[in-house]
């Protein structure tokens, strides 16, 4: 028979630690914060009530409001990897020849329309580091440009920093247009089409050799003026 008053002091079990779990929920309310107030509304304390921990606890993860802002850029950066190129690992060991730059580009520009000021708060990150290299994503797309620059499939002479940071300023700008000026989500996504062509075509005519690539030239809608709102 169980004693009544040893059951009453029982105490509950303790929850199993998870530090990788929290982890995430602290970035994941770290990503938002930094969407919706940039990187001046990160703090640990609003991330922590944010994400449903203890102050503590998030403390225990991340001393400085400096080291939340690092990581939470890392970990949009890492997003950003795996919608535009799929596992990272895998991206990695891709030959040139095995990179599809029309799907690179769409998939770029949909997670700029679907995450637009996320990507945008990324991207300012990016710009204003002193050491972009260490970025996740503008390491692999940059080491990836610079493989094709070397290639034979590029024309020759190609600054590869001065376009990739062309690229992406493009990719999360474009929104900004594309959400004044189109208003609905067929709309939006036809503006994203626009701006994938565009830079297809501006890579087929300057960056890439377009012998190489008929395929691809072939595909792309001829130029018809301006077509504001999608239309």
């Amino acid at each position: 028979m169980v004693n009544p008053g040893k059951a009453a002091t029982r105490k509950p079990p303790k929850r199993k630690r998870d530090p990788d779990g929290t982890r995430e929920a602290i970035l994941e309310a770290g990503g938002k914060l930094l969407a919706k107030d940039g990187p001046e509304g990160l703090t640990v304390t609003r991330v922590a009530q944010l994400a449903g921990v203890n102050r503590g606890t998030a403390y225990q993860h991340f001393q400085t409001r400096e080291q939340l802002t690092e990581a939470t850029t890392a970990w949009v950066s890492n997003k950003l990897c795996l919608a535009v190129f799929g596992d990272p690992m895998v991206a990695a060991s891709r030959r040139i020849g095995e990179i599809d730059p029309r799907g690179v580009t769409e998939h770029l520009i949909a997670f700029s329309m679907e995450n637009p000021e996320l990507g945008r708060a990324w991207l300012f990150e990016l710009l204003r580091s002193s050491h972009p290299a260490s970025d996740p994503f503008w390491k692999l797309y940059k080491s990836k440009f610079d493989k094709f620059a070397k290639s034979e499939l590029a024309q020759p002479g190609i600054d590869t920093e001065s376009h990739s940071v062309l690229v992406l300023v493009g990719a999360f700008l474009w929104p900004v247009w594309a959400r004044a000026h189109a208003h609905s989500p067929a709309q939006r996504q036809k503006m994203a089409k626009r701006y994938s062509d565009e830079v297809l075509r501006l890579s087929l005519h300057g960056t890439m050799r377009p012998e190489k690539f008929r395929q691809l030239d072939a595909k792309l809608p001829k130029a018809k003026g301006g077509r504001l709102g999608g239309k």
